[in-house]
């Protein structure tokens, strides 16, 4: 798969207050794909982030659910360190035909709009 295939995705998740740092990506042979990212823990929007990632990534509808799921990942925390420095999250396409475009277009429309907005995240 082309880098230029996530570039919506990225660009969108980089805009989520929340996220921070790079956003890594790639796909396998059958046209699987994933993007991995970090939550900075600290934000006050962190688990609202993670709430809303979760929702609309693995649960959107009973019936009607997105082929993608929404997930921790970590290396052994006893040979690293805590969640500040090595939790990720990874969103993860189990369809070839649901592209990162299509994963994009499903946020926009369901998070927070504009999603860079603060206020829109209903902030107390």
């Amino acid at each position: 798969m082309d880098d230029r295939a996530f570039t919506k995705l990225t660009d969108y998740l980089k805009q989520i207050p929340a996220i921070e740092g790079s956003i890594g990506h790639g796909a396998d042979d059958e046209g699987r794909w994933w993007v991995k990212f970090t939550i900075n823990i600290e934000h006050p929007l962190a688990w609202q982030t993670v709430q809303e990632l979760g929702h609309v990534l693995n649960y959107l509808s009973v019936n009607e659910r997105l082929p993608t799921s929404f997930q921790p990942v970590s290396p052994p925390p006893y040979m690293n360190g805590g969640p500040d420095e090595f939790l990720s999250w990874v969103i993860e396409s189990h369809d070839p035909e649901f592209r990162p475009g299509t994963c994009a277009k499903w946020l926009e429309g369901r998070l927070p709009n504009p999603v860079s907005d603060l206020e829109q995240w209903g902030m107390e």
